[in-house]
């Protein structure tokens, strides 16, 4: 049984979409970050960095969604979510993946660290001009990669189109213009999948437990 650790609106969302679109049996559980969980000594003892998601598979405790998403798609590699290892399709799987975590997503969460997550005395409203034009070239980056067609690898959906509709979705709740329509259509596109519909319904505890 795989078991992840989570708490809406955050990244564990990636995890749970993941999961729903190969169709794994898994137990979710809720770690409350508002009320203090994730800094509490058993979750710790998962995950030393007290943030969410984390994944465990028997002996293997996996945090950072990427990797997760990337073991899930593996795990099951009949679901296309991850391309072959040793592939040309993984290499640029692999490469999409590296940069929204670190050029697509790292403005937004500029944004949230100063808004609201770290403490009051270490935010500095100035940066967000600056997060605002490290997004825009980020996203001209992503337009670009994507061009007109409709996955970022090959012609099916990965994970790596997963992170990049999740990470455009949090723009939006920031209200952040993506400054390409072709970025507008991928989003709604990837955003309307039935999986991504059951992760936001499990994680928000409308949908029963898988058992």
């Amino acid at each position: 049984m795989l078991h992840v650790y989570g708490c809406p609106g955050t990244r564990s969302n990636r995890v749970v979409w993941a999961l729903e679109e190969v169709g794994a049996i898994y137990e979710y559980h809720l770690v409350n970050l508002l009320a203090g969980e994730g800094r509490k000594p058993d979750y710790l003892a998962i995950n030393p960095g007290g943030k969410v998601p984390t994944l465990v598979d028997g002996e293997l405790i996996l945090s950072e969604s990427a990797a997760i998403c990337t073991y899930i798609g593996d795990c099951f590699p009949a679901s296309g979510l991850t391309p072959p290892p040793g592939s040309v399709e993984r290499a640029l799987y692999n490469q999409w993946c590296f940069f929204i975590l670190s050029e697509l997503e790292q403005p937004l969460w500029t944004m949230t660290k100063h808004r609201f997550a770290l403490s009051e005395k270490h935010r500095v409203p100035a940066i967000f001009a600056t997060a605002h034009w490290e997004w825009s070239i980020a996203a001209q980056v992503l337009a670009t990669g994507l061009g007109e067609r409709a996955f970022l690898v090959g012609e099916c959906f990965t994970a790596a189109d997963l992170l990049a509709a999740q990470t455009l979705a949090w723009a939006r709740a920031f209200e952040i213009p993506f400054g390409h329509a072709t970025l507008e259509t991928y989003a709604d596109r990837l955003l309307e999948r039935p999986a991504r519909a059951q992760a936001v319904e499990r994680e928000q505890g409308i949908a029963p437990l898988v058992e």
